[in-house]
């Protein structure tokens, strides 16, 4: 594609990374036959390629963002099916955040979207005000049908029927690895997910522990700034992302690092990518350091390859969550570790398309998102599974909203495999 950038601009780190990206896309549309939002509106402008041309010409003008630019941008999921799909290895996700981040310096939005998006980004972050805000919402659910607006009815959806109990597990500490040890590992423990499910952290420090490792929650450590990231809102996502690098660097410093392991794939994208977030800052080199350390349980798990058993036959039908397939790359591992433990994995028709969470997506954009969430379901209940399983908090509670089927982290199956308890969703 050709750019028509001028020299000051390109000065620009982030419109010189942009017109890299740009300059190494060749039109071929192959991104829309993966684009879960062009197969639900058929409109060109909302499919990856039409995104690019929107962004592009507002990037090489210098102009703020109108509202039609920003309702194209604001309903991509960022589900990066179409890196996947791309033959020219043109890196979206760069190009959109970058997009988001202007439209968020030069756009203002309407009043209710602004509210909606400043709450959701203050309190979703911050794992106590997000539990408030869940009890709120259950308590909410009987009037639900009288909001005016959709976006206010899915987030009362959204809470769960029961609100789990706090884990200490999420404190900063150490838990020494059972027998020898092999690794000392810092374990991300995420935000909202302590407040949906705490027993995935649970599950994770069991089993790790179990295998060898010593495992380290952080002082200071929290959340990887995606949720803000995504929003266009850099000097927040930002501030998130540094106070993690600064605590698991101290760590690395104090006691050595073997791996950051993130049981939230979602936040594993993001974390993977702070060497680019703070390539032009002091930060670079031990953002890069991080970036490298960091990776997602169930490659951890296939390099310390734990002897598992079924302890039920079960048939698994396997969740692909987008940022763990397209994001990380990372596609056979689950289905590998749940295929050794004995556990029947069958996969959806279309895997690789989104379930329509997508961090606030479905709040956001509850239409898109609601569609593409029965699609999802749909295709998994076809399957017949016993359990759903996947590695991301919110594909979980997007899909569990839609079936009555167990929906189960692929962590808590291999842990019950090796000798950990039966996961509290199986019943």
């Amino acid at each position: 594609m050709q750019t028509n950038f001028t020299e000051d601009q390109l000065k620009d780190p982030g419109i010189a990374r942009a017109n890299q990206i740009l300059r190494s896309c060749v039109h071929c549309g192959f991104c829309t036959a993966t684009c879960p939002t062009y197969q639900v509106l058929g409109d060109e402008l909302d499919s990856p390629r039409g995104r690019i041309y929107l962004i592009k010409e507002m990037l090489e003008t210098g102009r703020p963002a109108d509202a039609r630019t920003v309702k194209h941008i604001d309903r991509c999921l960022s589900c990066l099916a179409c890196m996947t799909t791309c033959p020219s290895g043109v890196h979206y996700m760069h190009l959109i955040d970058h997009a988001r981040a202007h439209v968020e310096a030069t756009y203002r939005r309407p009043w209710r979207d602004r509210a909606l998006r400043w709450v959701l980004a203050k309190v979703i972050p911050n794992p106590t005000a997000f539990r408030l805000s869940l009890l709120g919402a259950k308590m909410a659910r009987p009037f639900a049908r009288f909001l005016p607006d959709p976006r206010l009815r899915a987030m009362v959806a959204m809470a769960p029927k029961a609100i789990p109990p706090v884990s200490r597990n999420d404190d900063p500490q150490v838990f020494p690895a059972r027998g020898e040890r092999k690794l000392r590992v810092a374990l991300m423990t995420g935000c909202a997910q302590k407040a949906l499910n705490t027993d995935i952290n649970d599950a994770t420090i069991r089993l790790l522990r179990r295998l060898g490792c010593e495992v380290v929650v952080a002082q200071g450590a929290g959340c990887c700034g995606a949720l803000t990231h995504h929003m266009g809102r850099t000097d927040e996502s930002h501030a998130s992302a540094a106070a993690n690098i600064h605590a698991w660097m101290a760590e690395k410093r104090a006691g050595g690092l073997d791996a950051i392991v993130i049981n939230t794939s979602g936040c594993g994208t993001t974390v993977k990518d702070y060497g680019h977030m703070f390539r032009t800052t002091p930060l670079a080199d031990e953002a890069a350091e991080v970036a490298g350390l960091a990776c997602d349980i169930s490659e951890l798990l296939v390099r310390l390859a734990p002897e598992a058993r079924a302890p039920e036959a079960l048939r698994v039908a396997y969740h692909a969550a987008c940022s763990l397939q397209h994001g990380q790359k990372v596609k056979t591992a689950p289905k590998d570790l749940l295929k050794a433990a004995g556990f029947e994995v069958v996969e959806p028709a279309d895997p690789h398309l989104c379930c329509g969470s997508a961090g606030t997506y479905n709040l956001l954009q509850p239409e898109i998102s609601g569609e593409l969430k029965r699609r999802k379901v749909a295709t998994l209940e076809a399957k017949t599974p016993d359990v759903i399983a996947a590695g991301n908090i919110g594909c979980m509670m997007q899909i569990g909203s839609g079936t009555q089927r167990p929906v189960v982290h692929t962590v808590e199956l291999i842990d019950w495999a090796t000798g950990g308890p039966r996961p509290r969703a199986l019943g």
